[in-house]
């Protein structure tokens, strides 16, 4: 583990990606990669590994999938100017650091992934919604509700956030704890933070996940931890919320009270966090349970001017009806909201009217797409579970 300046160290070529959108865990993977395709790409990688590694097949198998390529970061004049920054504002001991980093490796699939995805593929809402609300999602979302049910009833109680909606999310994310990554995440953060593939925002890029890099020590040593035990996705993400790192430290609650945060193990910690999350991103607690309200929009086409306004409730009911939005289901008229487009490649677009609570869930990632994934996984969990 890594501790303060007075104390000791404890411690390929991918196939190329195809399709576009698809979950980034808190703005920190590719959009433009899908589900379906980051799966293929793993595979592909693991069965390289898996040929590469033929020879000595009696080598006892890896914990994490992606072992990468050794780059000697340490010789890194950038590495060098970080780990010198890192040490003189956080206490970490200098040589600790050398030593901890000499041992990250640069992992090519993470640089892969997080490459501009092909242009012309159009996006897809019925496509997407497909890859989360189905059978094995919603049966698995059943059991976890079950086996949950007192946290989950607790987190509504306590944050105001509905448990289908904190179902929602651990689902979309990693199908209930199924798949929340085998990348050390050390070797992910350290190789997007000096390694970021040529991109027009490059440099915010590799500057958001140094950050990452440094929340991922701080909260190693914070809670004990040797961290390069830390596993994540391709982009960092941890446990079965998938936090980055700096949502750990700054949301991550303790919510099965034994004074420890492990939101790769404790569903509590990820229940109780996820909810601790959208309360502060905005989620109210007393807005109707609806969140999201379909609408029809008229051929005089000035509705679009409330198309791309960001993520945010800001228009009134009356507003949107002007413009020639209407819709067959009562709409709240004392609440603001913002008109959504869920394009569907060739077929119809579908519109909504969106609430802040919908917009507090893009938020944990920012797509109307997931947001919507969310609610409607939540929704399908909860309306199984209740036959």
């Amino acid at each position: 583990m890594l501790l303060t300046k007075k104390s000791s160290f404890a411690s390929s070529i991918l196939l190329s990606l195809l399709i576009a959108g698809a979950p980034a865990a808190h703005g920190a993977e590719n959009p433009g990669i899908s589900a379906a395709d980051r799966a293929k790409a793993v595979r592909a990688a693991k069965a390289q590994a898996a040929r590469k590694a033929a020879p000595a097949a009696k080598k006892a198998p890896a914990k994490f999938d992606f072992e990468g390529d050794d780059v000697n970061y340490t010789n890194w004049k950038e590495v060098r100017a970080f780990l010198d920054d890192l040490s003189a504002r956080q206490g970490f001991d200098r040589a600790e650091l050398d030593t901890l980093i000499g041992k990250v490796r640069y992992v090519d699939t993470a640089v892969q992934l997080m490459k501009p995805a092909p242009p012309g593929k159009p996006k897809n809402w019925q496509a997407y919604s497909a890859r989360f609300i189905e059978p094995v999602r919603i049966n698995a979302g059943v059991k976890f509700w079950n086996e949950n049910a007192e946290a989950l009833a607790r987190a509504e109680r306590e944050y105001g956030v509905p448990a289908d909606i904190i179902v929602g999310i651990i689902g979309v994310e990693t199908v209930y704890g199924r798949n929340t990554g085998r990348f050390r995440v050390l070797d992910a953060l350290t190789t997007l933070a000096f390694s970021y593939p040529e991109s027009p925002n490059r440099a915010a890029r590799m500057a958001f996940f140094k950050g990452e890099l440094e929340n991922a020590l701080l909260f190693a040593r914070k809670d004990g931890i040797d961290p390069l035990t830390l596993l994540g996705s391709y982009a960092g993400a941890i446990g079965l919320p998938q936090f980055m790192p700096s949502s750990i430290m700054k949301f991550a609650v303790d919510f099965d009270g034994d004074s420890h945060i492990d939101l790769r193990n404790s569903t509590a910690d990820a229940i109780g966090s996820v909810a601790h999350f959208l309360v502060e991103h905005g989620w109210r607690r007393n807005d109707p349970a609806t969140s999201v309200y379909p609408v029809s929009v008229s051929p005089s086409r000035a509705w679009e001017k409330f198309i791309g306004q960001g993520l945010q409730a800001k228009f009134s009911w009356e507003e949107l009806q002007s413009a020639g939005v209407s819709s067959n289901a009562p709409v709240p008229a004392n609440m603001l909201f913002g008109l959504i487009d869920l394009q569907n490649g060739s077929e119809a677009t579908e519109y909504s009217l969106a609430s802040n609570n919908f917009f507090a869930i893009t938020q944990y990632n920012r797509s109307y797409f997931y947001a919507m994934s969310v609610i409607d996984l939540g929704q399908a969990v909860r309306n199984a579970r209740a036959r």
